[in-house]
């Protein structure tokens, strides 16, 4: 399932608190990577690759939020894999990281990590894609743009590195989701995307993160004006909740 990169961020947020990001980013030649392998939630971030068990990511992320270190979580659920040896797994949370390839994974496959950051990938051209994604991230970790946006940057190193390997293989897929322990009036809407069939997949995620980050702009700039708490989502319909819950929850 070609490579992804976790990332754990801590930052003072706009009410002068301490806060974390998490943030999750993969590709593949297959399409809806997005349905299986990134799982993030405000205590960390996971990814499950190579021959995909989903539950390594949901399971994982359900004991990062119980309060088990991401190290104890995800061995214990490599533990308990009968199919471990063909699964990459790797995740961070607020104190840690964890990585994991299995050895029956497809060449070329393994993996790295930083302080704060892992990176794993199978059926790529070489361990020169999983090292751009790395030092791509690194070159602007804490940078002003968005964490979405830069993970959407070290994506697109490992695939111009050579990323997965199946020629072969037209249709590619790649997502994103990122998570915040900070309470927001707004959710960015760029923040959970996904891009499911098409050939050229960072290019599409990469507009698809600036359509919906214009978006986003739009209609706050619309909220701003009307200064009213019911902002018209579209519909026709009065959502009756205020704008910080429509803009949060909006398609």
């Amino acid at each position: 399932m070609t490579f992804s990169i976790c990332v754990r961020e801590a930052y003072a947020g706009e009410d002068g608190g301490r806060h974390v990001r998490f943030g999750v980013a993969v590709t593949t030649r297959l399409p809806a990577v997005g349905t299986l392998c990134p799982f993030a939630s405000e205590n960390g971030a996971v990814a499950t690759q190579s021959l995909v068990n989903v539950e390594l990511g949901r399971k994982g992320v359900e004991y990062l939020d119980d309060g088990l270190a991401v190290e104890k979580a995800l061995d214990a659920l490599l533990d308990a894999d009968d199919g471990s040896e063909n699964r990459q797994l790797h995740g961070v949370d607020a104190d840690g990281t964890f990585t994991f390839s299995g050895e029956a994974c497809n060449d070329w496959y393994g993996h790295t990590s930083g302080e704060n950051y892992t990176v794993a990938g199978n059926l790529l051209t070489g361990e020169a894609v999983i090292d751009a994604v790395a030092a791509t991230y690194e070159s602007a970790a804490f940078d002003d743009a968005p964490l979405a946006e830069r993970l959407i940057d070290a994506l697109a190193a490992g695939h111009e590195e050579g990323g997965d390997r199946r020629e072969e293989l037209p249709v590619q897929s790649a997502a994103l989701k990122v998570t915040a322990t900070e309470e927001r009036e707004f959710e960015p809407y760029y923040d959970d995307l996904r891009v499911d069939a098409t050939e050229t997949p960072i290019v599409d995620l990469r507009e698809t993160f600036e359509e919906a980050r214009r978006g986003q702009e739009l209609i706050l700039e619309r909220y701003d004006e009307d200064g009213d708490d019911d902002v018209d989502d579209g519909t026709g319909e009065d959502t009756g909740t205020g704008a910080g819950n429509e803009i949060g929850e909006e398609d």
